[in-house]
């Protein structure tokens, strides 16, 4: 065996159960341990180089000075079943773990880069490192969900709980505490049905403590809070005997005794769950069109897919929509510059997102996999290996309480804080690149809300700066064939049908004028209108419809068909007239809502029916602040989405008024964001443009960076507001709003919490016969296909992406 100076003499160590050890793919690009040339896993600090044209493990050694690096190969071994031996077949939920060594053989081979020599010998401190590498969980692991199976815990209480006879529990506005008009907080008792509010907590949480009460007199131990029931069927259970949270395996039918039904989310959401686990052990998930016939599946360039990594099919169906859009492409995808030395490419959000790119589009990795094992079921396809985007998916999720989980995530909040990372990225990555710009901008548009007085009739304009387009989705069912029901032999219930809309009918709803009521300081009147259209227009428009409600206390996507037109989707109609030559402006000091009435007034009917269906009071108010303090599906939707958010039992304390009001920046906050690196200028109209909000405030400073500011001597004036907002600083909007469809993301399920996301993007198929024609690719986490069924998919989209025409 061969030696050099520096395998004796290096200063190395193995990992340590807390070190991440990238030793299946280059921390730079998607070279893995699987290609021919193998994976070099640096034996300094355990970062993962390429060795083949590439040679992202030379670079490595060279820019760090870490010359000793074990070279891994690895190949997939073939499973061989005795003749006559059937399948083994899935039996429960649960996924058996395998291995790496039964899947896989593996050699390694230590080289050092300095003096040029492999074969190095496996023996003392080298030959602990390399053992403890080889030995070490991948980073990948370390962020995926294990083998599992789902277990129920209980106590004797919840299991052998008895109950009195059945009623029906009053819903909705009727149901409200037994012994006071609270509707919040409330929660019931398993045994004898009653609703009594719980304790009141800190941080404003309203209750009686009725539900206490109730139990101490009737010795009643368990109960559920209403407003926590969810579509897989979990909720908070309490039990006052044993004094802790519990879990009732039984809740489905505890709850339907009284009259709340979920028993059919509930199967609907486990059939998922296994659909999912066969998704893992398999193929060909639905990988078939309507007719039965196997999808056609695509390869090079720009259809390469990604894998699943546990639940992160919305993180897949979400880039794949974003990079195949030309802003993130040219922005990211950049094969013939250089990444300048970082210590922890791994931890880099550039160079990953670049190297995400690199993957997609480069077509390096976009070919048939060489172990694609086929079902017996369905003929073998030649589909992808995929790629594991698993250190961009870090990154996303890293400080952050859902997205840093294994759980299924909404695929349209994961769209707005991939944004907004990608745009707080821009500062640093402008000081090591040359001739770059931030894609979100092709995101932005400005909508411009106009209050105007019915008494005196002035009005008072504000501009809101968006990246999206969050809009209801009227819900209408269907009349039932009760004739075919009743002519059918099985008792299941039939499935709902919805009454198609159109996506117009849907912003046309978000942009109609309503009736407000705020107090006019100029006449006094307490009737306002108000209207938000578009003051200028995106280049890329992306639109959320969000078609849940809330049936029996469980929120609930409902699939109702949304008609969009592909080719020409027109806004010109939701274009902001601006201040009509009529109309004559409020003044800054007499806004609407000024004076004593400025601190935020939550909808009073829009308050109510949040809190009859259990939130409480402080959470509502929280919702309905950030959702435009109108619509009550958006407020029960945000809630749903910002359950674990640390401050959301916070008391709300923002000024009213509407974004820059006339509220002075708190100066602790000007202070906090100086100490971020914000001129307190900046940071002062920052504050003042977000309502006084920090994490708002930090993202209008990342998108603004050329603001004026505002001195402390300035004050608020109206003077220093006006040139912060000056004509000049707004560019006219006056080409057409004609837009066309590009890519959509569909999740399939009816719960915000489980499901399955994927992504149809047009794109240019190739084809000799017709280069320029553009055709729906489905993208299906590591499978990539001819979208054939992409025009019904169409009507159930969750995310719409639409790109203006020039």
């Amino acid at each position: 065996m061969a030696t050099c100076p520096h395998a004796s003499a290096a200063d190395i160590r193995p990992p340590k159960p807390s070190d991440n050890v990238y030793r299946e793919d280059c921390t730079v690009c998607f070279d893995s341990i699987d290609d021919a040339p193998g994976l070099d896993v640096c034996l300094h600090c355990f970062n993962g180089g390429c060795c083949g044209e590439r040679i992202h493990g030379r670079l490595h050694a060279q820019q760090a000075g870490h010359p000793l690096a074990v070279n891994i190969r690895r190949t997939r071994k073939r499973k061989q079943r005795a003749e006559g031996e059937p399948p083994e077949k899935i039996s429960k939920l649960a996924i058996k773990a395998e291995t790496e060594e039964e899947k896989y053989d593996t050699q390694s081979d230590v080289h050092c880069y300095e003096c040029e020599i492999g074969g190095l010998a496996k023996e003392g401190k080298v030959g602990e490192v390399v053992d403890g590498v080889l030995k070490a969980n991948t980073f990948a692991k370390q962020e995926e969900v294990k083998a599992w199976e789902q277990e129920m815990t209980a106590c004797e209480h919840t299991l052998c709980l008895e109950q009195e006879p059945p009623r029906q529990i009053p819903s909705g506005d009727l149901g409200h505490c037994t012994k006071c008009d609270l509707k919040e907080n409330l929660w019931l008792c398993l045994t004898c049905g009653n609703l009594g509010c719980g304790r009141t907590q800190w941080g404003g949480t309203g209750g009686n403590n009725h539900g206490v009460e109730h139990t101490k007199e009737s010795n009643h131990p368990v109960a559920v809070k209403l407003g926590s029931l969810t579509a897989d069927g979990n909720a908070d259970i309490y039990c006052y005997a044993c004094d802790e949270e519990r879990v009732d395996p039984e809740l489905v039918a505890h709850l339907q005794h009284w009259g709340i039904n979920i028993a059919d989310r509930v199967k609907t959401e486990k059939s998922i769950t296994e659909m999912q686990i066969e998704q893992n052990l398999t193929w060909e998930f639905r990988m078939v069109d309507e007719k039965g016939q196997g999808m056609k599946p695509l390869f090079g360039a720009g259809f390469t897919g990604l894998k699943n990594l546990g639940n992160s099919c919305y993180l897949a169906s979400v880039l794949q929509s974003l990079f195949a859009m030309p802003e993130f492409a040219h922005r990211y995808y950049r094969p013939d510059e250089m990444i300048p030395p970082i210590a922890k490419p791994a931890e880099d959000l550039e160079v990953q997102l670049r190297k995400v790119a690199d993957g997609l589009l480069s077509g390096r990795y976009g070919q048939p996999g060489s172990d694609v094992q086929a079902s017996e079921e369905v003929p073998e396809q030649p589909w992808q290996s995929g790629l594991a985007p698993a250190m961009l998916k870090h990154l996303i999720g890293r400080g952050h309480s859902e997205f840093s989980t294994m759980r299924q995530q909404d695929g349209f909040e994961l769209l707005l804080h991939l944004l907004k990372l990608v745009t707080r990225s821009q500062v640093a990555a402008q000081g090591q690149y040359k001739d770059i710009s931030d894609p979100v901008e092709a995101f932005r548009f400005s909508m411009e809300q106009k209050l105007k007085c019915l008494g005196c009739g002035k009005v008072k304009l504000r501009t809101d700066e968006m990246e999206n387009l969050s809009v209801a989705v009227p819900i209408k069912r269907l009349p039932q064939d009760t004739s075919a029901k009743s002519a059918s032999d099985n008792d299941e219930k039939p499935k709902e049908e919805f009454e198609p809309v159109t996506l117009r009918q849907c912003i046309h709803e978000f942009t109609a004028a309503e009736h407000v009521e705020l107090n006019c300081a100029g006449c006094g009147n307490k009737g306002f209108t108000k209207q938000q259209l578009f003051k200028t227009f995106p280049t890329i428009f992306a639109v959320n419809a969000r078609r849940f409600e809330i049936v029996n206390w469980v929120p609930t996507k409902q699939d109702v068909p949304v008609i969009v037109d592909e080719e020409d989707f027109d806004l010109e109609a939701y274009r902001s007239p601006g201040k009509l030559p009529d109309e004559e402006e409020l003044p800054e000091d007499q806004d609407a809502g000024s004076g004593a009435s400025n601190a935020f007034v939550p909808n009073e009917m829009a308050l109510e029916m949040l809190m009859s269906m259990g939130f409480p009071k402080v959470r509502c108010e929280r919702a309905l602040h950030a959702t435009g303090n109108q619509d009550p599906e958006a407020a029960t939707q945000w809630l749903f989405e910002h359950m674990e958010d640390p401050d959301i039992d916070t008391p709300l304390s923002v000024p009213g008024g509407g974004g820059a009001g006339n509220a002075s920046a708190d100066p602790e906050k000007v202070e906090n964001l100086g100490m971020m690196g914000f001129a307190a200028p900046v940071a002062r109209q920052a504050l003042k443009e977000t309502g006084g909000d920090m994490e708002r405030a930090v993202d209008w400073l990342f998108s603004h960076p050329d603001a004026p500011g505002i001195s402390e001597d300035a004050g608020d004036s109206s003077e220093t507001a006006a040139a912060a907002d000056s004509p000049g600083k707004m560019e006219v909007d006056n080409k057409p709003a004609h837009y066309s469809l590009k890519s959509i993301v569909c999740h399939k399920g009816s719960s915000i919490h489980a499901g399955h996301y994927v992504a149809f993007v047009r794109k240019n198929v190739p084809d000799p016969a017709h280069p320029d024609n553009e055709e729906w690719v489905l993208f299906n986490d590591e499978k990539v296909a001819l979208g054939a069924d992409a025009e019904e998919m169409k009507k159930f989209a969750y995310i719409y992406f639409f790109r203006r025409k020039v």
